[in-house]
């Protein structure tokens, strides 16, 4: 998340994980994601309203942040070790009537000028400040200096064959840093992650390639057949060549 994200579901579930926390929300709830952390989602329909999936998202970036604060006549307020990742919340009949506001715009959305689309994010603001000024502080929070950095190179790293020691170094910081930095951002130990995204990638080789089960292991960063197919089975329920088997069967019926 390179900005704050703001989750608004109007029907519906929409299920957010961070590391190892699950976060579920669904019709007339909304969910606040704090910047510089990694997250995976999943959304879906509910039965009783016909599986229609309706939501919003507001992407609230520093600028926007610092002007509303400067609009409002607030101080910042830094709370030090105190960032809440992700805070899930009812919609209040304020943020529900703002919510309505926006229907026409969608109709045109071409004809929307960017100094309303900022004036109507100012308002989100003050139906957030009103209902949750918890949440406003955590808008707040300063981003720790280039954390981001790490998302950058997990994402170009994490099929080579680089240690720890390495990524640390790559991102300027001591090992016990980046192990502490790594855990604020994604919640879980850099070696799961890393495992767990070789397994993502391996699964969409398995599915989109005509790769072997050994280059598949290799291609994504693992050194033992045996232990590639062990972990895959953990994460996924089906060793590797039975995963692509039952999505060939799959295929033909």
């Amino acid at each position: 998340m390179q900005d704050h994200l703001l989750l608004i579901v109007k029907s519906g579930v929409y299920t957010v994980r961070f590391g190892d926390q699950e976060y579920t929300m669904r019709s007339n709830e909304m969910m606040f994601i704090h910047k510089s952390i990694g997250v995976e989602y999943e959304k879906a329909g509910e039965p009783g309203s016909d599986y229609i999936l309706d939501y919003m998202m507001f992407f609230l970036n520093e600028k926007i942040v610092d002007e509303f604060l400067k609009f409002a006549g607030l101080k910042p307020i830094y709370l030090v070790n105190d960032v809440v990742p992700i805070t899930v919340f009812p919609i209040n009949d304020h943020i529900g009537s703002y919510i309505e506001s926006l229907k026409p715009y969608f109709a045109n959305p071409d004809e929307v000028k960017e100094g309303l689309v900022r004036v109507k994010l100012m308002e989100l603001l003050f139906h957030i400040a009103d209902s949750n000024d918890r949440l406003l502080h955590q808008m707040m929070q300063p981003l720790s200096k280039d954390r981001g950095s790490i998302a950058k190179i997990m994402e170009e790293n994490f099929l080579n064959p680089v240690s720890l020691n390495d990524l640390a170094y790559l991102s300027g910081r001591s090992l016990a840093t980046f192990k502490r930095d790594f855990q604020a951002i994604y919640n879980t130990p850099p070696l799961k992650w890393i495992r767990n995204r070789r397994l993502d990638k391996a699964k969409e080789l398995l599915a989109e390639t005509m790769l072997s089960v050994t280059d598949v292991c290799f291609s994504t960063g693992f050194e033992n057949i045996a232990h590639f197919s062990k972990v895959f089975k953990e994460r996924f329920g089906l060793p590797p060549s039975e995963f692509r088997q039952q999505l060939r069967l799959k295929e033909e019926a």
